[in-house]
């Protein structure tokens, strides 16, 4: 009788032990991180190459340096009020004194090297927003990652490559990351925060994480904090409150949302929803109490914009921050400001046959590829959640009484550009030669932007008519 073989250790019916699995989940892990760095050193090479004129010194609207530079000296106003080379631009004046009107976390981001260097003056405020700027584009792969391993995107690893490298040079999120100044600082600090609220938001995989972030988010653009309906409608997934599925029907597919309210279910949404709230209700007693002690309010949100020493001061005093009155304002930035044909004169000589209005270019012009967010193949839960949490930044600031005025494109739409991507990642629809064609449109405008806005030797490029497109004060 033959001695039996051994049983091979390789046999692919036998399950993996919880080690091989832990072992395939850190190689996956480790993946993942691993091309999210590159992603970042990428982004940060290209980032710091188009801004080498400003990486050397301070920008001149180096406004959150100077908040830190006031905390340092245990204040709120600035010791020696507006610094001469900014040109009194966006400063807030109340009862005598000068204050950064700017929602303050960037500032605290600055504080420490802004001790470290001495003054304002001294630090280096572009070249640290650059260092920050690759985190955004990194974080949004993450995201599309997170989705994919969860079965709600189809799109591939090297789809989400290519998408998040599209956001970081297709978008206007391009040309702000290449500013440094206080406008777009904001902008790339809170791109950064909002991928990162995603990625613990998702499942409602870290509530009180992604809490904190949303805090962190409102105390650098107010309006973001209107994406929280994101991480509710997650945890109502999560908790199993809500589950859904989608049907293919005559007029194509839908979703079919069901609820359920058991205790278990129900404890554990309400749960979720407390650890988020905590911090996030944190940062705006914060900010309760740092605008009380500057300017006596307690409202979270009023960081003294209404006191800029600005030219349009009488439409804010008349109509408020926010407001339908600047509605027909905005949507004309946003869908309709397009660059326009002009005959070269001696005082503006350039290579570009066309001006760009300094309200900046439509969104749909810039980036293109975001007309495939109309058609989507198989509207999903998580389709209709992304939407609806950008639509509540993207309606604030159409009500808001600055159209993002000056800039290359509409540099609002940052605030919720990442929800869009996310769109883009789980609306199936394909990505094809036509896609790629806008995508490539895309990447080339915003070039244009990254290279020329705010440069003086490009400034004929912009026409600086401010009265454009404004509605009667």
């Amino acid at each position: 009788m033959s001695e039996a073989a051994p049983t091979s250790t390789t046999d692919s019916n036998v399950a993996p032990s919880h080690a091989d699995r832990d072992s395939v989940i850190g190689d996956s892990r480790r993946r993942r991180l691993s091309i999210a760095l590159y992603i970042y050193l990428f982004c940060l090479a290209v980032y710091f190459l188009f801004g080498l004129d400003r990486l050397g010194t301070h920008s001149n609207y180096n406004h959150f340096a100077h908040l830190a530079d006031a905390w340092l000296h245990g204040r709120h106003d600035l010791r020696s009020g507006a610094p001469s080379y900014a040109g009194n631009n966006d400063f807030a004046v109340f009862e005598g004194k000068t204050f950064i009107s700017f929602p303050p976390f960037p500032a605290l981001l600055m504080l420490p090297f802004v001790a470290i260097a001495g003054s304002p003056e001294n630090f280096r405020d572009a070249q640290f927003v650059f260092w920050l700027a690759g985190i955004g584009p990194s974080a949004l792969f993450l995201v599309l990652e997170l989705l994919r391993r969860e079965g709600r995107s189809t799109r591939t690893e090297t789809n989400n490559v290519a998408l998040a490298l599209l956001f970081a040079f297709g978008t206007v999120y391009f040309f702000s990351a290449v500013q440094g100044t206080v406008w777009f600082a904001a902008h790339v600090v809170g791109v950064a925060l909002m991928a990162l609220f995603l990625l613990c938001a998702i499942g409602a995989r870290r509530p009180a994480l992604a809490g904190a972030l949303l805090g962190c988010l409102f105390l650098t653009r107010v309006t973001t904090v209107l994406v929280g309906v994101v991480f509710i409608v997650e945890a109502l997934r999560a908790s199993g409150v809500l589950t859904c599925n989608e049907t293919q029907g005559a007029h194509g597919s839908r979703v079919v949302a069901r609820w359920c309210t058991d205790r278990e279910s129900v404890t554990r949404f309400t749960k979720m929803v407390a650890l988020f709230v905590l911090p996030l209700a944190g940062a705006l007693l914060i900010a309760s109490i740092y605008n009380h002690a500057r300017f006596g309010t307690l409202r979270p949100w009023a960081f003294g914009h209404e006191y800029l020493t600005v030219g349009w001061q009488t439409r804010i005093r008349r109509w408020g921050l926010f407001h339908p009155h600047f509605l027909t304002r905005n949507l004309t930035v946003m869908w309709t400001s397009l660059p326009w044909l002009h005959a070269p004169t001696e005082a503006a000589r350039q290579v570009f046959p066309f001006r760009i209005s300094g309200h900046g270019l439509a969104l749909w012009f810039t980036s293109p590829i975001y007309l495939w967010l109309f058609w989507p193949r198989t509207p999903s839960l998580t389709m209709w959640t992304a939407l609806l949490g950008a639509l509540g930044p993207l309606v604030a600031n159409l009500l808001y009484q600055n159209s993002g005025w000056v800039q290359f494109g509409y540099r609002f739409s940052n605030d919720y550009a990442v929800l869009l991507f996310v769109m883009l990642a789980v609306n199936q629809r394909r990505l094809g030669t036509a896609f790629w064609a806008a995508a490539a449109w895309s990447v080339a405008w915003n070039t244009l932007g990254a290279v020329t806005f705010d440069r003086e030797r490009y400034d004929a490029l912009y026409s600086h008519d401010a009265s454009a497109y404004l509605p009667p004060d």
